[in-house]
């Protein structure tokens, strides 16, 4: 079975963000991933000082067909820093694993699904 993992911001750590329901989207989302036959995990963000750690542990864990790299953490322009620090640890820490990008927390399969 292929696997995915999705990195994304923890919608309780998101100032303004209505976090219980984008939790349910992202819960909705990990049901999909099992219907489509893909094992899936998500590890959420906060933004700040821990995500790096909190990545390379997420990444460590297995061997990763694909790494979905949420919306909120490579659209918002200031967070540019952060969303490089994100894709090359996946690199550093993931080589063999396809890098993917969804547009929102509800269509992860669909780009994890371009790269399996």
């Amino acid at each position: 079975m292929p696997s995915a993992l999705i990195l994304g911001f923890d919608p309780h750590a998101v100032p303004g963000m209505d976090g219980d329901a984008m939790r349910a989207v992202l819960d909705r989302e990990l049901v999909r991933f099992g219907e489509h036959a893909i094992d899936a995990s998500m590890t959420l963000l906060a933004p700040d000082e821990s995500a790096g750690s909190a990545v390379v542990a997420a990444l460590s864990e297995r061997a990763w067909d694909v790494v979905v790299i949420g919306g909120g953490i490579r659209k918002p322009e200031p967070l540019l820093t952060f969303f490089e620090l994100v894709v090359n640890l996946v690199r550093q820490h993931a080589p063999d694993a396809a890098i993917a990008f969804n547009t929102s927390g509800g269509d992860s399969v669909e780009a994890a699904k371009r790269w399996l």
